[in-house]
Order: structure tokens, then sequence, then C-alpha cells
């Protein structure tokens, strides 16, 4: 589900192999968050407020690293 309708997330990205879930926020900033299940990553696509979600259930819940220059992933 790259492009997502929401007033901070502007794409949500997910490789299940290595279970990093990649956020892109509306400011242009993008993260990886890292051991997420891929259950969680689907919770997040049907999210109705995926602001509301992501502040519960995946910030401070996750080791993390901001993504600097990297392309987003291709859909699988």
């Amino acid at each position: 589900m790259p492009q997502v309708a929401s007033s901070v997330i502007s794409r949500i990205d997910y490789n299940a192999p290595a279970r990093e879930l990649h956020v892109t926020f509306t400011s242009g900033r993008s993260y990886s968050y890292f051991g997420v299940p891929g259950e969680v990553y689907f919770q997040f696509c049907r999210a109705p407020s995926k602001g509301d979600f992501f502040n519960t259930l995946i910030r401070d819940r996750y080791k993390f690293a901001e993504r600097r220059g990297e392309p987003p992933l291709e859909p699988a």
C-alpha cells in the first residue's frame, strides 16, 4: 500500500521477509521500523486513521531508524 489517505502519513511500505515497516510522513521524512509483524502492517493499512494507529501501535514500540536518500520499496 504505497500511497495512503492521511493528513500525517503519505506512504506505507512493508518488507515481509525482513519484517521492516517503512513509513513516509507528509513532511517528507521517512523511517524504518524493525521487527514489525505482518499483521500489524495489514491492520495499519486498514486503519481509518493512519496517524492514530501509528501513534498507538507503532511509535515507541519498535526500534527505528530514519531513512535518508533511500528510494521507497517496490510493492511486493
